[in-house]
């Protein structure tokens, strides 16, 4: 989900050649060879209009809410390259990220074509203040060690794969085929993350030490995930989203596993309401400090191509 790039690819030139593998890389009709090309696209042969009895303007938030969480969380783990334990971690990351980022490119391509305002996938994810995102807190958090990343990502994903199992019979066709694509994703990172839960709070007492500090320092953002914004408690009766709070017992049945079989001891939660502050754009300055960064190159050349 780049700008497009004014001059031309280092790599095109041999594109020209047939046969080679960079041509092999660009097939189909998106410039953008880094990503997208040379696989199915789960859309394929999906309704896109908005379906009936179905809010166009709720339908444009919800997307933006679930893009947003997938946009700011991919930019978070894209953060590990060159940091991470081992090279294989790295790449493991890497790769959880840009599964991440399809489903981002997805989601906010579905919020603008519902908006109907000529805002693209680039346009709502290089364009928009702090302000205007609509992802939870959990996501946006700075990094810490590598016990708090797996704590944040075994979170994350376990939350995730329950909404996106309970998307993928929604009344919205798109919705639906990006749940349905994002269940195979999203239960790889489950795991992933879990192993090494497992692996670290179960290991020395160093490791287990790291891996209850990352897991103390992620829950006091699981509560919001469960909070019902309005516009999803509207199209969770319409059919179209899931509801959050409904995602709580799959979610405690998970953590209390994978805890378990790491020896760790469940953080515990602060009594009384929580609001879905996220969800209305109320975040904290580690998200503007993340959009400077991740917006940078399309802010200081608008409009560009690469």
């Amino acid at each position: 989900m780049s700008p497009e790039r004014a001059t031309e690819h280092p790599a095109a030139a041999a594109a020209a050649e047939p046969g080679n593998a960079y041509e092999a890389l660009n097939e189909g009709d998106d410039p953008r060879w880094a990503y997208g090309t040379g696989f199915a696209d789960p859309l394929a042969g999906v309704d896109t209009r908005v379906p009936s009895g179905v809010d166009a303007a709720d339908l444009a938030g919800y997307c933006l809410m679930l893009g947003d969480d997938a946009l700011v969380m991919s930019h978070r783990l894209q953060e590990w390259c060159t940091r991470a334990p081992e090279l294989e971690e790295e790449v493991a990351l890497a790769n959880i990220a840009l599964d991440l980022l399809g489903q981002a490119r997805l989601l906010l391509s579905r919020a603008g074509a519902a908006e109907g305002a000529g805002r693209d996938e680039d346009a709502l994810a290089y364009l928009r203040d702090p302000g205007g995102f609509r992802n939870v807190r959990l996501v946006e958090a700075e990094n810490g060690d590598f016990g708090h990343a797996m704590a944040r990502l075994l979170v994350f994903a376990a939350w995730r794969l329950a909404l996106l199992d309970r998307l993928a019979g929604s009344r919205d066709p798109v919705l639906a085929a990006v749940a349905a694509k994002g269940v195979k994703e999203v239960a790889y990172h489950r795991d992933y993350a879990a192993g090494w839960v497992v692996r670290l709070g179960d290991g020395t007492a160093y490791s287990r030490e790291r891996m209850a500090a990352g897991l103390a320092a992620v829950w006091p953002l699981v509560p919001e995930l469960f909070a019902r914004h309005e516009v999803e408690a509207r199209l969770a009766a319409a059919g179209v989203a899931a509801d959050p709070a409904g995602l709580r017992a799959e979610f405690d049945q998970v953590l209390d596993q994978v805890l378990t079989a790491a020896t760790l001891a469940r953080p515990p939660e602060r009594p009384g309401p929580v609001r879905a502050a996220g969800r209305a754009g109320e975040h904290t300055p580690a998200l503007a400090t993340l959009l400077a960064e991740l917006q940078s190159v399309a802010r200081a050349h608008p409009g560009a191509a690469w």
